[in-house]
């Protein structure tokens, strides 16, 4: 069953790339301890790249273009949805500590990873292949904060 065009799903991901770069830069302002400031920059450059990457696959994608009422309705209600529904401050570590940074960055990485999995059910085979794209890059995030997450 096809609800989804791939470009909306990268248009998903780069909204939460967005997202998560813009929390780890607020979370970082706030924190006191150098050592958790700079993580959390870290964690949003991250993310940078992550966003620069999934626009590299969107380039390579057809756009799916809807009938609109007015020019970006479309765009600004899959960003309204991401920002709504899967933003992540509300779930946010009130103690920010490098630990806690991690493991938050740690479970909202695979939380990604589970809903980019779901949704591969929503889009059609053929663009399933980007969906598998991001879920890679994905992985390779949790990965590398897990591999941060042992040394702390």
């Amino acid at each position: 069953m096809s609800i989804f065009a791939a470009s909306d799903v990268l248009q998903f991901a780069l909204r939460m790339e967005e997202n998560g770069a813009l929390f780890y830069r607020k979370a970082a302002e706030l924190a006191e301890d150098s050592e958790v400031k700079k993580l959390l920059n870290f964690l949003a450059c991250e993310e940078d790249e992550h966003k620069k990457t999934f626009e590299g696959f969107l380039s390579k994608v057809e756009i799916y273009h809807p009938t609109e009422d007015y020019p970006g309705e479309y765009l600004n209600y899959l960003h309204q949805y991401i920002d709504k529904k899967i933003y992540f401050t509300d779930n946010a570590p009130k103690k920010l500590d490098a630990a806690s940074a991690l493991d938050f960055a740690i479970q909202t990485e695979m939380d990604a990873i589970v809903y980019y999995t779901e949704l591969k059910g929503f889009v059609d085979a053929a663009d399933a292949k980007v969906i598998d794209k991001i879920i890679s890059e994905e992985r390779k995030h949790f990965a590398q904060l897990s591999a941060l997450r042992k040394k702390a």
